[in-house]
């Protein structure tokens, strides 16, 4: 049987990893063999640091939370606790957001956490 050397196909499939390795430094940007290592361990880490963003923003989101949550004499738990008792659902992204930029607003979602733990401000 005759040989087939690949043509298209092959150099179809080395464009397409070189394309991905733009920008890469040294040999890792226009050698086939170091590219294909480079690329696969670059979309790896793509792939955990993109699940990683979203666990940081929640870590960030928290601890503004518990600041402002501070601000008015309660503590973190003490607030989600009393929120998800009076039946608010906002997520902690939104409730990150009103306590930058809304304290008032922040400050009336705790009092209605108080309220549903039974406590008096």
């Amino acid at each position: 049987m005759a040989r087939v050397k690949g043509g298209f196909k092959t150099r179809r499939r080395h464009k397409k990893i070189l394309k991905l390795a733009k920008g890469y430094w040294g040999r890792r940007k226009n050698t086939f063999r170091a590219a294909v290592a480079q690329v696969r361990r670059s979309l790896m880490f793509a792939y955990i640091h993109r699940r990683q963003r979203r666990r940081n923003f929640r870590r960030l989101w928290i601890v503004r939370i518990n600041a402002a949550c501070r601000n008015h004499g309660m503590t973190y738990s003490e607030f989600i606790n009393g929120l998800s008792k009076a039946g608010v659902a906002l997520d902690r992204k939104m409730l990150a957001d009103l306590a930058v930029s809304d304290g008032l607003a922040f400050g009336r979602l705790t009092e209605v956490a108080r309220a549903a733990l039974g406590r008096d401000g």
